[in-house]
């Protein structure tokens, strides 16, 4: 009988079902691209995702949380120095926790046998990456990073970018991934990759550029001896707008509170105003610039293969608290935003998380495939991604001793939150007891005030003030206390408060 072309094919079939498969017989799945954007100093509060009638307008991020999820209890861990984005992205970059670095306090690590490995730096994000075949990019502001990291990208570019021009601000941030973009797509390289896309703004000093500051009413004020002009449309106070702190939180000439250009020590509302909307300015511009990338990727194909991570190192506080700075641990400076898009997150999805920035080397690797290195501490956050559970960890706890030992610390669990304050050298010592749910600007009595509440357009609830001193809660306060203990003692803090806490 004469072969037909069917009896081939089936004996095709057939040695294809009984012979040996060779690498290029099956492509393997292809692993997805990860694009990670950091910006500094900027709290939740100021995108409205988070707070609705935010007069910040970013279209861009608006979109990126309307096609994938908002975390709504993101936080760094923490700081032992003032300047607080160092230890944060130190944390980011190994998946490890506060007292466990390569830099800061080590004794109480060491005495618990979780110090910091000597190799911690070939165990970072774009070490394990580039191990893992990802090409890896880099681009960030110069200064305050993690140095061992930045050194394993394989592409890094880095620099403070702070003016309001294009090659002088965020712009240049995201010209150096498109250039990355163009350089592979030149080459035909189809391996995957990470690009680490970190804005140096809106930290300051907040220069925009004249069209966005135009947008806000606001001007890039120099002169200390002046007020900014009065323009009716820059942007409102913050709901928690104080004139002043109630009590000392730094020592005395903390530059974030005395030396940011524009604002110094004053807080006033025509100046909070102005620096809100200079802010704005900034963070418009990187919405911008993020939209910029998003669409090269689109064009090339790869958008849909991309997870898409929008942070910040740490919050601000920008007027908030009668405050300048990140060097407290107040909601507006130790949460950060953090919104994710990828393939099997829900569109338009939330979830509160209870995630730190340093679960997202175990999540960056879950999502590749890529195996989570011994030295992590983290947790991933990938279950919360794709909706099996709203949460990774029940307790949230939070360090600021930059001003001295013991300095602040936080704990949160469910609605109540917790904070300690002694600075001895200060003669400061006190405790706030806040209940999220009905107070999560977490006013304070000084908001009643009729002066604030004139400028503020906002009248607190009676409920809405510290409770620490409320007789009604004193057993949520004592179990507080309790909860604060055990997490100090959990992660090694090396710090203790007076006699408040049980040892």
């Amino acid at each position: 009988m004469r072969p037909t072309t069917r009896t081939f094919a089936l004996a095709a079939l057939a040695l294809a079902l009984v012979a040996p498969r060779t690498a290029a017989a099956e492509p393997a799945a292809v692993r997805p691209n990860i694009l990670f954007i950091i910006a500094d100093d900027q709290s939740p509060f100021d995108l409205g995702i988070y707070e609705p009638g935010a007069a910040l307008h970013t279209p861009v991020l608006d979109r990126l949380a309307a096609e994938g999820m908002v975390l709504d209890a993101a936080y760094h861990m923490g700081s032992f120095v003032s300047a607080v984005c160092v230890p944060s992205r130190h944390m980011l970059m190994t998946g490890r926790t506060l007292w466990h670095l390569p830099i800061g306090p080590t004794s109480a690590a060491e005495a618990a046998g979780r110090h910091c490995p000597a190799d911690i730096a070939d165990w970072t994000i774009p070490a394990v990456f580039t191990r893992a075949g990802y090409d890896t990019m880099q681009s960030c502001k110069a200064e305050n990073c993690y140095e061992g990291a930045s050194r394993k990208f394989t592409v890094r570019h880095d620099a403070t970018k702070r003016a309001g021009t294009h090659d002088g601000g965020s712009a240049w941030h995201a010209d150096r991934v498109l250039d990355f973009l163009d350089d592979r797509e030149r080459k035909g390289d189809r391996d995957p990759f990470l690009v680490y896309l970190g804005f140096s703004h809106p930290h300051d000093t907040r220069d925009g550029t004249p069209e966005l500051l135009a947008r806000y009413g606001a001007v890039n004020h120099a002169d200390r001896a002046t007020l900014p002009p009065a323009a009716a449309r820059r942007p409102p106070l913050p709901v928690n707008w104080l004139p002043a702190h109630p009590f000392p939180l730094h020592r005395p000439g903390r530059r974030d509170e005395t030396a940011v250009s524009g604002v110094w020590d004053r807080r006033d509302p025509a100046t909070i105003r102005n620096e809100k909307g200079r802010e704005c300015a900034c963070s418009e511009n990187i919405d911008a610039q993020i939209g910029r990338v998003l669409e090269r990727l689109a064009a090339r194909g790869e958008l849909e293969n991309t997870w898409i991570f929008y942070t910040s190192d740490h919050g601000i506080a920008v007027g908030r608290h009668g405050l300048m700075g990140k060097q407290n641990l107040y909601e507006h400076s130790w949460r950060v935003p953090l919104i994710v898009k990828g393939p099997g997150v829900k569109p338009g999805s939330r979830a509160a998380g209870n995630v730190y920035l340093l679960d997202v080397l175990a999540t960056l690797c879950e999502i590749a495939g890529v195996e989570i290195p011994a030295t992590n501490e983290g947790t991933s956050f990938l279950p919360v991604l794709h909706g099996r559970t709203p949460a990774i960890r029940e307790v949230m706890y939070g360090v600021y001793s930059g001003d001295g030992p013991p300095g602040c610390r936080a704990v949160r669990r469910g609605d109540w939150k917790l904070v300690e304050v002694e600075l001895p050298e200060l003669g400061i010592r006190r405790t706030q007891l806040f209940n999220l749910r009905e107070n999560p600007h977490e006013l304070l009595a000084d908001h009643a005030a009729s002066g604030v509440r004139d400028a503020s357009g906002v009248a607190p609830e009676p409920v809405q003030r510290d409770l620490a001193a409320d007789p009604r809660h004193a057993d949520t306060l004592a179990a507080m206390r309790r909860l604060l203990a055990e997490q100090m003692r959990a992660f090694d803090d090396p710090d203790r408060f007076g006699d408040r806490l049980v040892p």
